[in-house]
């Protein structure tokens, strides 16, 4: 339970006053509109802004010197994630190094061709169908190891990458296996597939709104690099070294006479003797451990004759991840610590694998914990709790047919804003009391709540959005620009279907 003002005044901690709910409600938008603008006009980076923008505010909030234990106590909550997603990033980063998802990028790559549109469409399908296990994480590390080097190579632009990953795990969140469903279903009394069922044409519907602006995508990509590249001097530039389109080398560790080499910066230059061309990535941050090692066929960390060992032990890890049988943090220890052991048998070895990925876990794992300074402010000061009781007092009694499109609507903001938990354990149940005077089911106000997930995901509070933004080697400020209106769209167009086949009423 998060220390709040109150229980730090108990405790004997100096909280300098209790402010007002009117007070802790206009605190609570400010600050998390303060961070929003910060981050995404580039003034402060993602984890500098989670640290210093909260303990700003929660001292105007009068957490005084309780503060530091508020923020202590959410940070604890989150160190389970943080160590999922730490032995996470370096089981994959293992696997991809060890050479196991090499056959899948050939065969991506055969697939898709050079082609941006239908490279951007395959991340959509791929996305989304790695999104049916309920969990982000998963999907966004599979996601990203399978397409970033294929983004890399062809000189597109990873902000598309994971703008289209997320608007699709957004989308599918709501599958009744998923955590909103369940915490609606649980919050209203009520069965996950009575809310997910009548809810399956509004998911069509944001499925297809999402592939289609994955293909609009793709589409402005080919356009930007046909604008910006010869691609007849790269295809030659590769014939004359055997190669099918720049090779990419890992860092400064290319070979001398490479095609290509991926420097920091994210800058690949193809040498030849036609001259020299140089693609410039859209990422801003340096290369990541996962994202630079795929595509040399003869890097020193490939094990070929572990490649069967390595596929059973991640359908393994896979398995227990679905069963919960064991704690998703613990079960990728092991993996991680097994995969090492088996795979890299020499002691410099295996250490020298683990500070390869050092980068994508500082990050993302930097950002989670930070992540935590923003929760705690919110839940120890009470601003959530202000929040979530004035939106239900400044419902006018006359919109109260209207209650189950607006809960959708609210839906968008308040859950980007705050947590599931929090929304759906908080603000939801008090409006479906409200709704129920007008005659709204339960079960209605459940399914117009969860039109906002494709919004949701895409918040600073969620650990896989983070994830996937580090591993990407993407700005979180420019990822929620070009993701941020896309997935208002498709969840208004969830709620708008909803209504239309009447899973959702839009007037009582």
């Amino acid at each position: 339970m998060t220390l709040t003002i109150a229980a730090a005044a108990d405790e004997g901690y100096d909280t300098a006053f209790v402010p007002s709910e009117g007070v802790l409600v206009i605190l609570g938008f400010t600050m998390v509109l303060t961070f929003m603008v910060l981050i995404m006009t580039r003034r402060l980076t993602p984890m500098v802004a989670l640290i210093l923008v909260p303990t700003i505010f929660g001292l105007f909030a009068g957490a005084g010197l309780g503060l530091g234990d508020m923020i202590i106590d959410a940070i604890g909550t989150m160190a389970p994630t943080a160590a999922l997603l730490m032995f996470a990033i370096m089981y994959f980063g293992i696997m991809i190094d060890v050479g196991l998802f090499d056959p899948l990028i050939r065969l991506i790559t055969r697939l898709l061709g050079d082609d941006p549109a239908k490279v951007v469409l395959g991340t959509a399908i791929l996305a989304g169908a790695v999104s049916l296990d309920g969990d982000g994480s998963t999907t966004f590390i599979i996601t990203t190891s399978a397409m970033l080097p294929i983004y890399l190579r062809l000189g597109m632009s990873p902000v598309v990458l994971t703008c289209v990953a997320g608007l699709m795990n957004g989308t599918l969140n709501i599958v009744p296996w998923g955590g909103p469903t369940v915490r609606a279903a649980t919050a209203l009394g009520l069965e996950p597939t009575d809310i997910f069922v009548p809810m399956l044409p509004s998911l069509a519907a944001g499925l297809v709104i999402a592939l289609a602006f994955a293909w609009f995508l793709g589409l402005s990509e080919r356009r930007r690099l046909a604008g910006s590249i010869d691609t007849s001097k790269l295809d030659a530039t590769a014939a004359e070294g055997g190669l099918r389109g720049p090779r990419i080398f890992r860092g400064s560790d290319a070979k001398p006479g490479a095609r290509a080499s991926l420097r920091t910066g994210n800058i690949v230059t193809v040498n030849g003797t036609r001259g020299r061309v140089a693609v410039e990535s859209l990422v801003d941050t340096g290369d990541t451990a996962m994202a630079d090692t795929m595509l040399d066929p003869n890097r020193a960390t490939l094990r070929p004759k572990l490649i069967w060992f390595n596929l059973a032990l991640t359908l393994a890890v896979m398995v227990l991840l679905v069963l919960d049988l064991f704690p998703l943090p613990y079960v990728f220890m092991v993996g991680a610590a097994v995969a090492l052991v088996v795979n890299f048998t020499k002691l410099k070895s295996q250490a020298d694998e683990i500070v390869a990925h050092a980068p994508s876990i500082v990050g993302v794992v930097s950002m989670v914990l930070a992540a935590g300074v923003l929760v705690g402010v919110l839940n120890g000061t009470g601003m959530v709790d202000a929040m979530a009781s004035w939106i239900t007092t400044v419902i006018p009694s006359s919109m109260g047919p209207f209650l189950a499109v607006i809960t959708g609507i609210l839906s968008i903001p308040f859950t980007f804003f705050m947590s599931n938990d929090a929304f759906y354990f908080g603000i939801l149940p008090i409006l479906a009391e409200s709704a129920a005077t007008y005659g709204i089911e339960p079960v209605e106000m459940a399914r117009a709540s969860i039109t906002g997930q494709p919004v949701h995901l895409q918040s600073p509070l969620v650990p896989a959005i983070l994830l996937l933004v580090s591993l990407a080697g993407v700005n979180l400020g420019d990822h929620h620009k070009k993701v941020l209106w896309r997935a208002t769209v498709v969840s208004l167009a969830m709620l708008a279907v909803g209504v239309l086949v009447g899973a959702i009423p839009f007037a009582a």
